[in-house]
């Protein structure tokens, strides 16, 4: 789990919490919450989202490959 922001600053300057706020765990975390609301909002639109889907996003919202997510972030340049 990657629970803390690395910089060379942080130790410094940033204080556990600030760490903790934007580490790539929180940060991850956030984009998966965002998701499962999107769904359930876009589904009350009358987007054809099932409760399966949404039931899934939910099951596996704590399950994060980091490597992966690292991997797709450069590739898409969202860092």
């Amino acid at each position: 789990m990657k629970n803390t922001y690395e910089s060379p600053l942080n130790s410094r300057y940033a204080s556990k919490e600030m760490q903790e706020l934007f580490s790539p765990d929180m940060k991850f975390r956030t984009w998966r919450k965002l998701w499962i609301a999107l769904a359930e909002a876009e589904k009350e639109l009358g987007l054809n989202i099932t409760d399966e889907q949404i039931e899934e996003l939910k099951k596996y919202k704590d399950d994060i490959n980091y490597d992966v997510a690292e991997m797709k972030e450069k590739e898409f340049r969202m860092m």
